[in-house]
């Protein structure tokens, strides 16, 4: 038997685990995981958005070494993919564990979940205050999704306060019960939830606080524990309790026969196996037939005691999950530069009182909801407005998803200019260029001509061919009663945006030399990202 091996070294120290950790007999658990595993994926042919039939079937069997078809996962994302969007990216307004449940599913699949249909699921979990709304439950689920693929913790925009681990980690320390444990309600501890903050702390053992309220438990389960392995929650003894503490001692290195969860020669495990039922999966009580919950969260509880028996990873540390047809995931188009990234959706539904009915709604709209583009205050946009070079800059710099660089050579943008990041890092790439050789002018009002100059330079790097020889040019823009008057050094750049459909060809005039509106700018960097798949 593999020694196992813990996520984090401290885990190793805190536990020193032996060769002999999880010596069990695995060969009932091996038969049990293949039946129930045929039976889930028989029972929930098309996995949904749900705590039954959805995510936990999912999660469990993408954890398993169950021989499942990519196509069965995939058309789950698809289905994932078609809820999001329906939903404008809000799973729910209230249980922020919607989000987490969806996190570890797509996780353990291998997808990203930080672009779904555009929309970051994982932003939600940064607000603090919304995600403990509904108790602990919200705090220990925030961690362990968040955990389940490492993610960072993502800034939250429109939260009045700004989420932190340590913040969800003290938030259920100081929910912990007087006997030891945790409940989602009262003072006396509960084994499902106990379980649960067990595994969502297992990760900071380290933390020396985190530590003396694991120890305590620890001795609480164990205290709580039947004399015939069992658990039992609200005075009834279910198959759901039992999951949740082993799967806790699994996360945390914990042998399910360490002598203080073993009563009377019965093991956690031991109990699990009383309410299975052989070919139709688990009950929730003994008195009970077998139902979908219960199956499918013994069946992952079975995943997490076989993988932590061969040492591998937990079945919350998912880092070493798959990757599902790996090219889908990457946005845009073949030819564009590497530092190109799709943004996400992190203000869903943003708008503004003043693009009620307006033409370029939807454009406006869609950048807002990124962050590519804000208003002039919070309620207006002020669409007819212009734009300076500065601000133009930005926009398509947040548009490309471009890492910010300090490369500015031009002496009227100085380090104390809020836009000096944006500015250098358009003309790093080649975006931007002087109106003379050491001179932005950043403040000076963009025209249609010098943003199309910009949108076409961007287009390039997102991998779109803007190239156009001369004929094609004058053919383009011949049907513009005013093409002479644009500059030479704009026009290929103004047909390629009217073949493009990036600026409005139905227009009898360019007016190149005339300022453009923030409508008209925010109506051309989304048809130019749309059409390079970056939306």
């Amino acid at each position: 038997m593999k020694k196992y091996i813990s996520i984090l070294l401290t885990l190793t120290i805190l536990f020193s685990l032996s060769s002999e950790a999880f010596a069990i007999d695995t060969s009932k658990v091996d038969v049990t995981l293949e039946g129930v595993g045929n039976y889930l994926y028989e029972t929930v042919k098309e996995p949904a958005v749900g705590s039954v039939g959805g995510e936990w079937a999912v999660m469990g069997l993408a954890r398993s070494d169950m021989d499942i078809p990519n196509e069965y996962f995939e058309n789950y994302y698809q289905t994932v993919t078609k809820y999001v969007k329906d939903s404008g990216g809000v799973l729910d307004n209230k249980k922020y564990t919607e989000y987490s449940r969806v996190i570890v599913a797509l996780t353990s699949i291998g997808k990203n979940p930080a672009d779904v249909a555009g929309y970051n699921l994982l932003i939600p979990l940064g607000d603090y205050e919304k995600t403990v709304w509904q108790g602990i439950n919200g705090a220990i689920w925030a961690l362990i999704a968040l955990d389940s693929g490492n993610y960072d913790m993502p800034g939250n925009p429109n939260a009045k306060v700004q989420a932190t681990r340590e913040m969800y980690i003290n938030h259920i320390l100081e929910k912990q019960t007087s006997d030891g444990g945790w409940a989602l309600s009262g003072d006396v501890a509960d084994p499902d939830v106990t379980g649960m903050a067990l595994q969502a702390l297992s990760k900071y053992q380290d933390n020396d606080k985190v530590k003396s309220a694991t120890e305590k438990a620890l001795n609480c389960l164990s205290k709580m524990q039947k004399e015939n392995g069992g658990f039992s929650s609200y005075e009834t003894e279910n198959s759901e309790s039992c999951v949740q503490v082993l799967v806790a001692l699994c996360e945390l290195g914990i042998s399910i026969d360490d002598a203080r969860f073993v009563k009377n020669g019965k093991s956690v495990l031991d109990n699990l196996f009383t309410f299975y039922d052989n070919g139709k999966g688990f009950r929730h009580i003994h008195e009970d037939s077998t139902n979908l919950m219960a199956t499918e969260q013994c069946f992952y509880a079975l995943v997490a005691l076989k993988r932590a028996s061969e040492g591998r990873n937990t079945l919350y540390d998912m880092s070493d999950a798959k990757k599902l047809n790996a090219n889908s995931d990457v946005a845009g188009l073949a030819g564009k530069n590497a530092d190109v990234k799709k943004m996400s959706i992190t203000s869903p539904g943003k708008t503004f009182a003043d693009i009620v009915g307006h033409k370029d709604k939807t454009a406006i709209e869609a950048l807002a909801s990124r962050g590519i583009i804000n208003g002039k205050t919070e309620n207006s946009f002020e669409p007819e407005s212009t734009m300076t070079r500065a601000e133009f800059a930005t926009i398509i710099v947040r548009g490309l998803g471009l890492p910010q660089k300090s490369n500015v050579i031009f002496k009227d943008v100085t380090t104390n200019d809020w836009f000096y990041n944006y500015v250098g890092t358009a003309y790093s790439y080649g975006i931007i260029k002087g109106v003379s050789e050491n001179e932005f002018n950043p403040n000076g009002t963009i025209t249609r001509e010098e943003a199309a100059v910009m949108v076409t330079r961007a287009a390039k790097l997102c991998g779109m061919d803007t190239e156009m020889d001369t004929l094609a040019v004058r053919d383009s823009l011949a049907q513009f009663f005013d093409y002479v008057k644009a500059s030479d050094w704009s026009q290929s750049s103004l047909a390629f945006c009217y073949n493009e459909k990036i600026l409005d060809d139905s227009v009898m005039d360019i007016k190149p030399k005339e300022a453009v509106t923030r409508a008209e700018i925010a109506s051309m960097l989304y048809n130019m990202l749309s059409l390079a798949k970056l939306l």
